[in-house]
Parts: structure tokens; sequence; C-alpha cells
């Protein structure tokens, strides 16, 4: 009878636990729902974001979380929060969103996770504090003002890069990195992918880069009007969604097609060769050609920016991922001319490069020359003379690094051409027609 009894309470004991359970999540799913509908009353360009999670209740979550596709909440604290602070509790569901929004769960690459957590709700409540909306309107502490005033006098626009940036820079003491944790960081980030994780990553970069893109559409179109009382939101989603470029593919825009020794497999016939065993034994009746077509990086120039205009940092960082892109096996060919040099208003140097210890060592020992003004004309007219000297005989790309506005050639040269600019304030730059333009913040170098 005894353990009848304590049988007949082990079930009754889970059954109010799965009743307190669905009661807690009918409570949650209510909350949530409610800020949702208040957020998208003001904001309508955001209705498919806003509405792209599936609730979840989570004892273990602080306050809110999201890995992309769920949205956890601890169902007390959201409670409490909900009895006090309904506007609270609208800036976490919005703060949640634009992590999404922003993909600021997959973008770490690398950074120190507290500063990167922090970077990232800094940005999003910068956002949320530029709008002009009722649901989330509140008045700033002194803390996040003088936050915002710092940071904006170092970067135009506040994305988490360039957030994160600036916090290194800063070198806070553990009270100041506390305290500032205390003040933006309303949101549990523990969901978010690691750094190795990339099919999750993947999954969350499908999922949010097209809502996105929609968002802007929609700021720009039919929610014009609306969005005009959401602050630096489109500002920040027009940096979001410039299109980023995959280093690799850009610089096969400068490769040659050549044979190089090595067996090529897609010329091989298995048949004839299996056919050729077995008729003779111990004779193939055809071998795989020895040497194969390869499109491939042969000869190249580039051109470093040295005029006073342009960081000699920058200039490194730009040279560092440059090499690390070239110097991989499939990248360039054993035997290559790529030539270095440094111009301002006349070039100042040129280093002959033919295997990749040679581009390695320049890289060790690189010292930029100049510091004078921008003019592109000299580099070309440079390049024109090795041509013409047969110093350069199958040049099929130039790209040039600079930061600012040059005087540019006259006439198109016999060859592709690149700028690449790094702007702090993501300016249009106008470039000739026959050039290709690749712009870039100064956070993006090593991470193209």
């Amino acid at each position: 009878m005894l353990e009848e009894r304590e049988y007949e309470n082990r079930i009754k004991g889970q059954a109010q636990a799965e009743d307190i359970q669905e009661k807690l999540e009918a409570v949650c799913g209510s909350i949530l729902v409610n800020a949702r509908n208040e957020l998208y009353l003001g904001m309508r360009f955001l209705d498919v974001a806003l509405s792209g999670f599936v609730y979840v209740t989570d004892m273990d979550i602080h306050n809110m979380g999201t890995d992309g596709f769920q949205m956890r909440c601890e169902p007390r604290t959201l409670g409490g929060l909900y009895r006090t602070d309904r506007i609270m509790v609208n800036r976490l569901y919005l703060h949640t969103v634009l992590h999404c929004i922003f993909r600021h769960l997959i973008r770490r690459a690398g950074r120190e996770k507290r500063l990167w957590d922090l970077s990232c709700d800094i940005a999003a409540e910068s956002i949320i504090d530029s709008m002009n909306h009722r649901a989330v309107r509140r008045a700033k502490s002194w803390l996040r003002q003088d936050t915002y005033r710092k940071l904006e006098k170092e970067i135009p626009v506040l994305t988490a890069e360039k957030i994160y940036s600036a916090l290194l820079r800063m070198q806070l003491s553990e009270e100041q990195l506390w305290q500032m944790t205390e003040e933006f960081g309303i949101d549990d980030h523990r969901l978010w992918p690691e750094d190795d994780d990339q099919n999750k990553k993947n999954e969350i970069e499908n999922r949010w880069k097209d809502q996105s893109e929609q968002i802007e559409t929609n700021m720009e179109t039919f929610s014009k009007e609306s969005s005009s009382d959401s602050g630096d939101l489109l500002k920040q989603i027009r940096i979001e969604n410039k299109e980023r470029y995959d280093y690799r593919q850009f610089l096969r825009k400068f490769s040659v097609l050549k044979e190089e020794m090595g067996i090529d497999e897609d010329s091989f016939d298995y048949g004839f060769y299996s056919y050729g065993l077995r008729l003779y034994g111990n004779m193939p009746l055809i071998e795989p050609q020895e040497w194969r077509e390869e499109q491939k990086i042969e000869e190249f120039v580039i051109v470093i920016d040295t005029s006073m205009s342009c960081s000699g940092e920058l200039v490194k960082e730009f040279l560092e991922e440059t090499y690390s892109v070239l110097s991989e096996n499939n990248s360039f060919f054993r035997k290559v001319n790529i030539h270095v040099i440094q111009c301002d208003e006349s070039v100042r140097e040129d280093r002959k490069i033919t295997c990749g210890e040679e581009l390695k060592t320049y890289m060790e020992e690189l010292t930029l020359l100049g510091g004078g003004g921008t003019d592109f004309r000299p580099a070309f007219a440079y390049v024109n003379e090795l041509i013409g000297k047969k110093e350069l005989n199958r040049l099929k790309g130039l790209i040039y690094f600079t930061d600012g506005q040059g005087i540019y050639p006259a006439v198109r040269p016999p060859y592709q051409t690149a700028f690449v600019f790094v702007k702090e304030d993501y300016e249009d730059v106008r470039v000739p027609a026959w050039a290709i333009k690749l712009v870039l913040g100064a956070d993006e170098i090593g991470q193209v």
C-alpha cells in the first residue's frame, strides 16, 4: 500500500509539474506575443523578423536569449519584468531580434568573447536608444550618454565590429567593463554558436541574411514613413548588407590559364587503364597526363598608396591578408612575377617577387616609403614602362590599395585594374568606369 501511495504521489507530482510548466509557457508566450505586437505597430517593416521565433521557457537562461531560431526566456524573471516595466520587455525583445538581423551571433571571428558580447549589446542598444517609438522609448542613463559620446568621437556608425575595436583601444579596467556589461547586457548570449560550429553559423546566416535585406527594402520603400522614427537602424542595416567579398574569388579575376606539371585526373580514363591491365597483365593502355591546365595567378602588380593619408598599420594588414591568400598552393604558380610597388605622388620602390618565400621575406622586412600626396598616375606609367621593357609579359591585373581620393589615368590601361579603398564612413568612392572598386571598412581588413 505504501509503495502504491508513493507511486500515486509521484505521478500526481509529475502531473502538477507538467501543468505548472504548461501554464508558465502560456504566460511567457502571451507576454512575448504582446511585446511583439506593440513593436509591430510602430515598426511594420520588422514584421517577419519579429515573428520568426519559437518561444521556449528555459529555467537556466538569464532574462532572454536566442540561437537564431528559438527565443528562450526564464518565466519568473520575464513575468516580474512585465509587471514592473513593460517597455523594458519590448526593448529586450527588440534587442534580441537586432542581434539576429545583424548576425552578431556568428560574427565573433576569434575576438575575445566577453568584449565581443558587450560590443554587440552596445550596438543593439544604441539603435534602440536612437528610435522615437513609444514602445521602446526611455531616458538614457549618464553612462549610456557618456559611452555613446566617446564612441561617436572615433566611429561614425556604431557597428559591433567598430565598437569592439574602439573598446580595445580604451583598455577598460575590470570595473569599467563590469559597469558597462551591467548597463548594456540585458540578454543571454550562451546560445550563440562557437566559432568552429560552421554548420550552425551557416544556418543562421541563411536564415537572417534574406530577412535583413528585405527589411532594408521595406524601410526604403513601402514603410519609408514609419522608418523615419527608427533612428540609426536603416543606416546600420545598409552597412550590414554591403556585399561581403570573398577575397580569394576577387583575386581570381587576375588569374591566367597555363599548363603546370601535375597529374591531370580529369583527362585520365580509368576504363582504358583497367582494360589494359586485364588484357596484358601489367600494361595499361593509357596513363594520366603529366601536365594539366590551371587557372592561377602568374603575373600581378600590387600598388600601395604610401601617402600621408594612408595608415601604415592598415597597409601592413592589407598586405598580410593578400599574402595569406597568394601564399596558398592553389592561388598562384610555382614561378611567379609579382611586383609590389610603393607610390604616393611618385614611385618610391618596386620589389619583384618570384616565389612564395620572397613574398614572405618582403612582408617580414616591410618598410613603407613616402608620405606625400595621392596621385595614381605615376604607378600606372611605371607599370607601362615595365610592359614596354618586357619585364611584364602576361600581366592580367593590378590592384591599388588606398584610403583616399587621387588623380586617375586619363586612358584605360591594357590590364584589369582594381582599387581597394579603406573608408571609415562608408561613403561612395568614384572610380573610372574601367576600374573594379572594392570598398572595405577598416575593421574588415583581415576578415575579408
